[in-house]
């Protein structure tokens, strides 16, 4: 199986960091998709504060535009399993891959000219929060 983080680490090699984030960079919508599981030691507060701070960065602009399409979520309720505990899930939309590049940032974007610092001060918050996490990341053919 192929490693999609590496793919995209040889590919931001070949193409730079200022293509490879480009607004227009392989255009057509991304669905990017995180499911968490908490820590033990997250209050409901501490979950709902999550989520007020994730649905927020839909609200992040870049050049001065919003480039988040949308932000989804809800908790768990499906009757298969659920591996590992996953209790809430966001779906997140980019109209490029170039945007869901910069969005994520790192680990595969480090230049800072290049990344969501909002999404960046999210993920800080979040950690200590967090028992695990699941990314799963797909382009709409």
């Amino acid at each position: 199986m192929t490693n999609p983080a590496a793919l995209l680490a040889t590919e931001l090699a070949e193409v730079g960091t200022e293509q490879f984030t480009a607004r227009d960079y392989r255009s057509g919508t991304v669905r990017h998709i995180v499911l968490f599981k908490f820590a033990d030691t997250a209050s409901e507060a501490d979950r709902s504060e999550l989520s007020r701070r994730f649905h927020a960065l839909a609200a992040t602009e870049r050049a001065g535009e919003r480039y988040i399409v949308s932000i989804e979520s809800g908790d768990q309720i499906s009757g298969e399993v659920a591996p590992d505990g996953y209790e809430v899930g966001f779906v997140v939309t980019f109209a490029s891959q170039g945007d869901r590049n910069f969005y994520v940032g790192e680990p595969i974007v480090a230049d800072p000219a290049h990344f969501d610092h909002e999404h960046a001060a999210f993920k800080a918050f979040a950690g200590p929060l967090l028992a695990g996490v699941q990314v799963f990341d797909f382009a709409i053919a």
